[in-house]
């Protein structure tokens, strides 16, 4: 599927504005080749979901993006991801900056080992952040609905709060830095679901401001927080597995009228 057959599928709003242009032809690690045909448009202050079963390549995808995927070796992508028309794969890319602007949420809640003020001023010293501390720690806690829980007690470790909380001071540390893009890597599957609900009460809040990519397992989640839905799947050729882009759509499209049989069935609980 092309970039423009991609958006003429999906019910979008014209309003809307690509910020992330995925066109990836193959991707490999070393000379494994994980990914191949993965063509996504991400909208400009929208939850886009990755769906499909384990080792199809989502988070591999999701990675591409900030290009965290070259921290374990040697990586090559064959096509290109514009970033606001931008190359993220240009050699005049700074990795540094573009984290910044691209910002990621991790599966599981790591908070730095230091005071819950330090885990979010501390990034914005790093990248030279101008403004005042104090205030911007604060509108940071309070976009992750957490500032009513933690503001008396700024000086105690971040590692001190509850899953659910710790997750939110991450997406806090995240957001401070305020990225065009925000990547969240299966962000509530080691929470409970008070705190999973929490998470995508926030989500629904956070994306007025904020363009989000979310993988995740659980199918309702994706109905519920998405506006955009990317599911994959694992296809073969010349004896090679590899994760591939099977179908993509408005979420009301994808789970309500797929296009194509596998996404269906996917849907339906019917594993091949």
């Amino acid at each position: 599927m092309t970039t423009s057959a991609a958006l003429q599928d999906s019910e979008n709003n014209p309003r809307s504005e690509v910020v992330i242009d995925t066109q990836i032809r193959a991707f490999y690690y070393g000379e494994h080749l994980a990914l191949k045909d993965v063509v996504i448009p991400i909208y400009k202050n929208r939850i886009t979901s990755f769906v499909g079963p384990s080792g199809c390549g989502k988070s591999t995808t999701l990675r591409c993006y900030n290009r965290l995927n070259e921290v374990g070796g040697a990586t090559r992508l064959d096509g290109q991801i514009l970033l606001q028309g931008k190359n993220l794969y240009d050699p005049s890319v700074d990795i540094v900056k573009l984290r910044r602007h691209i910002g990621m949420v991790f599966q599981q809640p790591n908070p730095f080992h230091k005071s819950i003020f330090d885990n979010i001023a501390f990034g914005l010293t790093l990248n030279k952040i101008p403004g005042n501390r104090k205030e911007q720690v604060e509108e940071a806690l309070r976009a992750a609905d957490l500032w009513d829980q933690v503001k008396d007690k700024l000086h105690k470790p971040g590692i001190s709060l509850s899953g659910g909380q710790q997750q939110r001071l991450c997406i806090a540390r995240a957001i401070a830095l305020r990225p065009k893009v925000l990547l969240m890597d299966e962000p509530c599957s080691a929470l409970d679901p008070t705190s999973t609900l929490k998470i995508e009460n926030l989500m629904h809040e956070l994306k007025k401001d904020f363009t989000i990519v979310l993988v995740t397992h659980n199918m309702q989640q994706a109905t519920r927080v998405s506006d955009y839905t990317a599911f994959f799947y694992v296809r073969s050729e010349d004896e090679k597995r590899f994760g591939s882009l099977i179908e993509f759509g408005s979420t009301r499209e994808i789970f309500f009228n797929p296009k194509n049989p596998l996404t269906q069935d996917y849907i339906q609980g019917k594993f091949h």
